[in-house]
């Protein structure tokens, strides 16, 4: 699982790599993206989501993510085999930054 995070840092996290596409939101802080015939799940980076909010957040990023959108990853790390990493719609800014200027989510210090 390591080196399938690992491997997915290096593929994405460079500039200039080919955008994953969203294929779902499958809660306010994780998405199933794909690259290349291959699935990931993703986990916002440096947002925490409150207890309760987290269909809020959803609903939300599925209006910020239709199926199919390109994103820019900005990988921060890896929890449990989960990718962590910073989303980005291509031309737009984070989500994790848009969830917390909505007011669904708080920034978690240090990132």
């Amino acid at each position: 699982m390591l080196a399938a995070a690992m491997a997915m840092v290096l593929l994405l996290g460079a500039a200039g790599a080919q955008a994953a596409e969203v294929l779902q939101v499958r809660s306010g802080t994780l998405l199933q993206v794909g690259d290349h015939n291959r699935t990931y799940t993703v986990e916002l980076a440096c947002v925490a989501v409150p207890a309760g909010g987290d269909e809020a957040a959803a609903a939300w990023l599925r209006q910020a993510l239709p199926r199919r959108t390109k994103v820019n990853l900005r990988p921060v790390g890896n929890d449990d085999g989960t990718l962590v990493a910073r989303v980005q719609r291509l031309g737009a800014s984070d989500l994790g930054s848009g969830l917390v200027a909505a007011g669904l989510a708080s920034a978690k210090p240090g990132c």
